[in-house]
C-alpha cells in the first residue's frame, strides 16, 4: 500500500444544519425510516440504503450505510460490488437482485417509470407486505439523500452505534 504525505482537500462546508432547522420534520424522516425497517431483513435494508444513494450521488449517507453495514457484519466484497451489481450478480443472492433492480427503477422513477418486470420480480420474491416494506424503504432513503445532498452534508464523521 502507498502512503502519502499530500494533504487532503478540505471537507465543504454544509448550507445548513438540518435537523437544527427542521426539528419535528427530522424526527418523523427517522420514525419514517424505523417503520421502513420493520419486517425486512437488515442485509437487505443496508443494500437498498447504499445503492440508492450512490445513484443519488450521496456521499454522506454512502459513508453512513457503508458503515452501518459493515458494523452489522456485511463483508467489504459485497458493498465495494454494489455499484456494479449487474456485472456482479454472483455476489447477491436472487432476492437481493430484485430488491437492487426495484431501488435503481424507484430512484430513477422519472426516466423509466417502474417497468413491470422489475415489479414482477421482486414481487415474485418478496410476500405482499414485505414488498410494501422494501419499498418504503426505497421511499425513505431516497428522501434522505435528497435532504443531505440539497444541504451539502459532509461524510467522514459518522460512528455506527450500538453496534
Amino acid at each position: 500500500m502507498t502512503t502519502t504525505t499530500e494533504a487532503l482537500a478540505p471537507a465543504h462546508t454544509p448550507r445548513m444544519a438540518f435537523p437544527e432547522q427542521a426539528p419535528e420534520f427530522y424526527r418523523a424522516m427517522v420514525r419514517l425510516d424505523q417503520e421502513a425497517a420493520k419486517g425486512l431483513d437488515p442485509v437487505l435494508f443496508h443494500l437498498v440504503k447504499i445503492r440508492a444513494s450512490q445513484v443519488n450521488h450521496c456521499a454522506f449517507c454512502i459513508d453512513m450505510h457503508t458503515k452501518d453495514a459493515l458494523a452489522d457484519g456485511e463483508t467489504v466484497e459485497r458493498i465495494v460490488q454494489l455499484s456494479a451489481w449487474r456485472e456482479s450478480r454472483h455476489f447477491y443472492t436472487e432476492r437481493e437482485l430484485a430488491a437492487l433492480a426495484l431501488t435503481e427503477a424507484v430512484t430513477l422513477i422519472s426516466e423509466n417509470a417502474v417497468p413491470d418486470e422489475v415489479y414482477a420480480a421482486a414481487a415474485g420474491h418478496f410476500e405482499e407486505a414485505e414488498l410494501a416494506r422494501l419499498l418504503s424503504a426505497i421511499v425513505v432513503i431516497n428522501a434522505w439523500n435528497r435532504i443531505a445532498v440539497t444541504t451539502l452534508m459532509v461524510p467522514g464523521h459518522y460512528t455506527p452505534r450500538g453496534r
